[in-house]
């Protein structure tokens, strides 16, 4: 039992994703019909993308970058530019979560080494942040983007120029946020991981990999091709990698999938959703992922209306609020609060106050266009 309960603790997403589609089955009998509910395409590149990201990240990749940038920090504020961009560009191509999986521990490492609290915690706050508003821009930056990409049926230029403000825009607030901190100079911080080199021929083998990824996001190669030519390639390289995906997510899609169908075949419910969300469909967006997260928002409310363009922007900006507006969120946190001498509630405050912030002028930006 305690097993469990730490489970739903964890993966408290997924739990409720489950129990709603299982709830759900009981109004709307199980068949085959359920098949047609899951969006196959939008779960293999998924699965793909993160098995290929894995594989960047063994190669060594990520580490020699890392070393390679702090070799040229002087100042606690290069520090944050180069941490806070590396989370917002690298977000666009391996996700936000990944993203922030990947940076967030050597933070750490260095920021142990200074003993500054306040700056510790505005640092690892401005990359979680940095990292949701990357990864908005492109269509593989979250899961919510490649889901709604995958059903809007908008094209890659379409989607990149819907988005492009609100990230430029990010982006200059994040510069602004970054210049509030104080040019102190620390001593040199090179060498924080334990890379041994790149791995070239693996580097180059998941490179290639990653554009059979772009070519299926692209529609120009069948999603079923490109899976079989993924789960291949990795199987003969490096085939521990087949277990680091995050299969619970996956599992957490099909729950929401198997939902969302079952409440559309529902004539009261569906006309009740789609009445609330026509032409609130950003503002709903946004309010509905700070209560169950962006992810799960997207799916829900794309059930019940065609407003796709409006649904991306609001469910992505919704990524900013409160720490389970976007899951990837917690993952920062999670890093944090097992820092020594960390600080939960100044973190909560300092996560809430930048957070708002940087909502309020992206939804300002929005009224404006």
């Amino acid at each position: 039992m305690k097993s469990v309960i730490h489970f739903i603790k964890n993966e408290i997403v997924f739990a409720i994703a489950l129990l709603l589609a299982i709830i759900s089955s009981f109004i709307i009998t199980p068949s085959k019909e359920y098949i047609s509910y899951i969006d196959f395409r939008t779960l293999a590149l998924l699965l793909a993308l993160m098995l290929v990201v894995q594989g960047l990240k063994s190669c060594g990749l990520f580490d020699a970058l890392v070393d390679k940038l702090l070799t040229y920090i002087k100042t606690k504020r290069q520090l944050a530019f180069m941490l806070v961009s590396l989370c917002f560009f690298t977000s666009m191509l391996i996700t936000n979560d990944v993203a922030l999986i990947t940076f967030v521990p050597f933070s750490v490492i260095i920021l142990y080494h200074l003993n500054d609290s306040k700056y510790s915690i505005y640092l690892i706050v401005l990359e979680t942040v940095a990292a949701n508003l990357g990864s908005m821009f492109t269509p593989i930056g979250n899961p919510q983007n490649l889901y709604l990409y995958s059903v809007s049926g908008t094209s890659l230029f379409d989607f990149l120029r819907l988005m492009l403000p609100y990230t430029a825009v990010s982006y200059l607030l994040l510069l602004v946020a970054i210049f509030i901190i104080k040019p102190d100079r620390i001593q040199s911080t090179s060498k924080v991981t334990d890379n041994d080199g790149l791995n070239t021929i693996q580097l180059i083998v998941y490179i290639i990999l990653f554009f059979v990824c772009i070519a299926t996001v692209l529609s120009v190669l069948d999603y079923r091709i490109m899976l079989f030519i993924i789960l291949l390639t990795i199987t003969l390289v490096n085939h521990k990698l087949i277990y680091r995906a995050d299969y619970i997510l996956l599992l957490t899609f099909v729950a929401f999938f198997i939902f969302i169908g079952n409440m559309k075949n529902i004539p009261e419910v569906s006309n009740l959703l789609e009445k609330i969300i026509t032409g609130r469909e950003c503002m709903v967006s946004i309010l509905s992922s700070q209560v169950v997260s962006n992810v799960p928002a997207a799916m829900l409310l794309s059930g019940f209306t065609t407003n796709y363009d409006l649904l991306i922007i609001g469910t992505n900006i919704g990524g900013l609020g409160t720490i389970i507006a976007s899951m990837a969120s917690l993952i920062s946190f999670k890093f944090y609060v097992k820092t020594e001498k960390s600080s939960t509630g100044k973190y909560m405050v300092t996560f809430t106050v930048v957070n708002l912030i940087f909502l309020a002028v992206l939804v300002l930006l929005h009224v404006i266009l």
